[in-house]
């Protein structure tokens, strides 16, 4: 009988052990974190931070001196820097470790990330408590470091951070689309620059292009092949988009057309969007239009001389140019042209709006508070005029606080476009596309941030994405097979799924999680065998007693 409970023993332990891993049903769940009353500032910790650069040298030695001064400070605070080359890695990354306990202390995100993250119970923590707290808060009395006060941050940017109400993230960075534009061949065009962007102007210039003509030549095999009059390559494609889910929102907030609610509602199919499909699917048919994720990067394309308006973020400027650090393409393919950076193309020239992006740090909670508090105030380090300035010096970004903005180091930078150096310091690309942002501070917009968003945003991307593909495998573009790659795209990103009410406060302090739906019929079955293997040990255990008292 020993045997037989000790096997119904075990055997309860591992459906248990599965039950709980794969059918708690998406929630992971942490005490809700309090700052303590006693923070010891001299107990050791040791806090892993995620970061994110694009293989970028002068950005990872950023963030290693960044970790380097801070343990300086707090040499009882050991902090470990992993380094990532992709935000949606870092998303991925993060989700799995949620269930497994295991997240970083602090992590490089996004707040639409966050809002997905926050589906589970206390998984990031809400940063108000912290940011008030007169002690090691926003400009704390026992900091270590000359912290920034609250209204230091752009007002703006830290807005961003906020999910429900509340603040779950600080900026670190930002930045906006920018335009990197060949000008030798719009000159060559006949076309003048104009002094903002438009759309019309970006598709009739590369629509001219296109018109420009061609002829043929016999190639180093002895084949015949088309070339291009206008760079006298085989290859050209004057507008080429990095981020099509960002060309997607900014044409809809341009033409006052959202595409999602604060609450979540998803409004991104509409007339406007449609009207901008139409466009993409005009421009790639003549191949004067596609995407990154069709083609690759639009700077590789650029700086070839087969690209005449390159949309990038202003984080990408040392990639564009003939005389760009980082460039992908290879010595003979590159050419020599004079580069301009403009802002991302506008509907209206006297109304620009553009997207608001960049980089944001969150906190991770943790079962000890002290954990917490030793995270956060690694968090606010990166605020600091040191931190903000060197790293905004390796591209295109803009601080985030007025401190550091306003900083004589800063200024001084920005004033040196140019002037020579041994290293890309004073790249005009870079502190042009700085410049772009600087100049357009009040004309940036944010998205609404829900869990799903990430979705909605991907989704709007892939319309475009899907329609440049569908030319290119010259399948039907009609309005209804548009709508179907739409009814696609719901299905691929769940969008009728979306929890709009993920994040709001639920009148206790804390967050709503909406409801699942039905739990699937996998983990029914294994309650229903838990609780019965349970009985069965129950009963057993009971038979046993019973015979020792006949024994009696």
């Amino acid at each position: 009988m020993k045997r037989i409970v000790c096997i119904l023993l075990c055997l309860s332990m591992l459906i248990g052990s599965a039950f709980i891993l794969s059918s708690c049903h998406g929630k992971v769940a942490l005490p809700e974190f309090h700052m303590p009353e006693f923070f010891d500032s001299d107990k050791e910790y040791e806090i892993v931070f995620w970061a994110k650069n694009e293989n970028h040298k002068e950005q990872q030695e950023a963030y290693r001196a960044a970790v380097s001064a801070f343990e300086a400070l707090y040499p009882n605070i050991s902090v470990t820097l992993k380094m990532y080359t992709d935000y949606n890695r870092i998303y991925r990354d993060v989700i799995t470790n949620i269930g497994t306990g295991t997240t970083p202390n602090v992590c490089i995100t996004y707040p639409d990330h966050i809002a997905t993250y926050n589906t589970g119970d206390n998984v990031v923590v809400a940063l108000d408590e912290l940011i008030s707290d007169e002690r090691f808060g926003l400009g704390g009395s026992e900091l270590r470091f000359d912290g920034v006060d609250k209204d230091e941050i752009v007002s703006a940017f830290l807005e961003e951070g906020k999910i429900g109400g509340e603040q779950f993230a600080l900026p670190f960075m930002r930045s906006t689309e920018a335009c990197y534009i060949n000008v030798d061949l719009v000159e060559k065009l006949g076309y003048p620059l104009p002094d903002v962007l438009t759309w019309d102007f970006v598709f009739e210039v590369s629509r001219a292009a296109m018109n420009y003509g061609k002829h043929t030549e016999t190639d180093k095999k002895g084949n015949e092949v088309e070339v291009y009059d206008l760079n006298g390559d085989t290859v050209l494609i004057p507008f080429i988009y990095k981020s099509s889910d960002n060309m997607m929102i900014q044409y809809l907030k341009q033409a006052g057309a959202d595409y999602s609610t604060e609450d979540g509602d998803i409004l991104l199919y509409n007339d406007t969007a449609k009207e901008l499909i139409g466009k993409v699917i005009d421009g790639t048919e003549i191949g004067a239009f596609s995407t990154f994720s069709v083609v690759s990067y639009p700077g590789n394309f650029l700086n070839a001389g087969q690209c005449i308006f390159a949309v990038d973020s202003t984080a990408g400027a040392t990639w564009m140019g003939a005389d760009a650090p980082h460039i992908d393409v290879s010595a003979d393919a590159l050419v020599d042209f004079e580069l301009k950076v403009m802002a991302a193309p506008q509907l209206d020239p006297e109304e620009p709006q553009l997207i608001s992006q960049g980089p944001s740090v969150c906190v991770f909670n943790k079962t000890d508070p002290g954990e917490v508090v030793a995270s956060w105030l690694f968090a606010q380090f990166l605020l600091t005029n040191d931190v903000q300035i060197s790293y905004a010096k390796t591209e295109g970004y803009i601080p985030v606080t007025s401190a550091a903005l306003e900083d004589a180091e800063y200024v001084d930078y920005l004033s040196r476009r140019g002037e020579e150096h041994p290293t890309d310091l004073y790249l005009p690309a870079k502190i042009d596309a700085a410049r772009v942002m600087l100049d357009n501070i009040d004309n940036t917009f944010v998205t609404a941030v829900f869990n799903g968003s990430a979705s909605v945003r991907n989704a709007a991307g892939g319309l475009i994405d899907e329609a440049v593909k569908a030319v290119n495998r010259k399948q039907d573009t009609s309005p209804e097979a548009i709508d179907r790659i739409y009814e696609k795209l719901v299905a691929q990103y769940h969008l009728d799924q979306i929890m709009p009410d993920v994040g709001e406060e639920d009148g206790e302090g804390g967050l709503t999680v909406k409801n699942l739906g039905p739990m699937p019929a996998e983990s029914i079955i294994l309650i229903v065998t838990l609780v019965v293997i349970w009985a069965m040990l129950g009963g057993s255990v009971l038979i046993v007693y019973l015979k020792k008292l006949r024994q009696k």
